[in-house]
């Protein structure tokens, strides 16, 4: 009865007839500012719920929540918070700012309003957004590494390859024709092995991120991996940030940090526009993998956007669309863009952070993308 009274709020509605004290009556209180005029945003002032609109009782309610909710909590608190009570204004100021709980939303927050974030904001803004970051990198570095260095050995196929390199699965095929039915057993006559990439063989991955501002969380996650991918040296890494204008941000791949504040999100999209500007940067299509990551609602030319991607997929580049990159579920797409996309043998599918090195791992090797159930 406790836990339905503190999710039903007060007032003799809730029904449960369960009175509150110290802690549970904090915590009660702590959730009434947020959730305590129902679930529909308000407009202007009128939005607060109980914290008003200063920065001092925000600053209080954010300890509270602190105080009293695990970090997961706190995090969803906090957005509910901007989007239901429009707190975003209050990110400008750094105390907020030394105050909220980072993630990666309260990142694309920050993004979102660089523009309108005052010079004394920005030093405490971008401490913020770089521990984000290190801490995305230092979960997500190693085992894409370790993934796509594999991928890169295997990628390397040999005709000759000693036993324990033997490929089973593409010899078999390429053998089929040697089946012998008495024996029931197929004759290798050419095997096909996994080779060792050298440190001079070299893919090209171009990430292609639309920074639309629904987009905002798929940016983050887009910026770190392609600066984990720009650190291993047989893999060249571009990556390129576009809404209706491109802009190439490879230079600054070094700094995930810096690339997000090189981005701006929001504003239209240009799809066709973005993979004309890749398109014209692909030296070795066959050695090439483009990663186009939108929620596909172009604002450019679409039967030109879908010859694009058809030309870049003739001449053997491996083309990977995603809807998202981010761990929020199913997103809002153009389900008409991505069931052309599909045609083209280039499917459509939403991935989390953990899926992605899987998935670039199979476009290195050219094998089938492991799309999520469902897709």
């Amino acid at each position: 009865m406790r836990r339905w009274r503190l999710v039903l709020g007060g007032d003799a509605a809730d029904g449960t007839g369960c009175a509150l004290g110290g802690r549970d009556a904090a915590m009660d209180q702590a959730l009434t500012a947020l959730y305590g005029k129902g679930d529909k945003p308000q407009k202007g002032k009128d939005r607060s719920a109980g914290l008003g609109a200063s920065a001092p009782s925000v600053a209080r309610w954010l300890g509270d929540i602190r105080t009293y909710f695990p970090s997961s909590v706190v995090q969803v608190m906090q957005r509910d918070a901007i989007d239901r009570l429009g707190l975003s204004t209050l990110l400008l100021e750094p105390e907020m700012l030394e105050a909220v709980e980072a993630d990666v939303h309260l990142v694309g927050t920050l993004l979102s309003l660089n523009k309108a974030m005052p010079e004394t904001t920005k030093e405490t803004a971008r401490a913020v957004v770089r521990k984000v970051v290190e801490d995305l990198e230092k979960k997500l570095a190693t085992r894409t590494r370790a993934t796509l260095t594999g991928a890169l050995d295997r990628s390397a196929r040999i005709n000759r390859p000693r036993h324990h390199d033997i490929d089973w699965n593409r010899t078999i095929a390429a053998n089929l024709k040697n089946y012998l039915p008495e024996y029931r057993t197929v004759v290798p006559e050419r095997l096909i092995g996994y080779g060792r990439a050298s440190q001079s063989v070299k893919k090209e991955v171009v990430l292609c991120i639309d920074q639309s501002g629904s987009m905002a969380a798929s940016v983050v996650y887009a910026s770190v991996f392609g600066a984990v991918l720009a650190s291993m040296r047989s893999i060249s890494t571009r990556l390129v940030v576009f809404d209706t204008a491109v802009v190439d941000l490879t230079d600054q791949l070094d700094d995930p940090v810096d690339v997000l504040f090189g981005t701006q999100l929001g504003g239209g999209t240009d799809i066709n526009r973005a993979l004309a500007y890749c398109q014209s940067q692909i030296t070795r299509p066959a050695e090439t993998v483009v990663v186009l990551i939108s929620d596909l609602y172009e604002g450019g030319i679409r039967d030109e956007m879908l010859k694009r991607v058809a030309a870049m997929k003739a001449s053997g580049v491996q083309f990977v669309t995603l809807l998202a990159l981010s761990d929020e579920g199913t997103p809002a797409y153009d389900r008409e863009h991505a069931a052309a996309l599909s045609a083209l043998g280039a499917p459509a599918f939403a991935c989390t952070p953990d899926l992605f090195p899987e998935v670039m791992a199979a476009a290195i090797e050219k094998r089938p993308l492991p799309i999520p159930e469902g897709v």
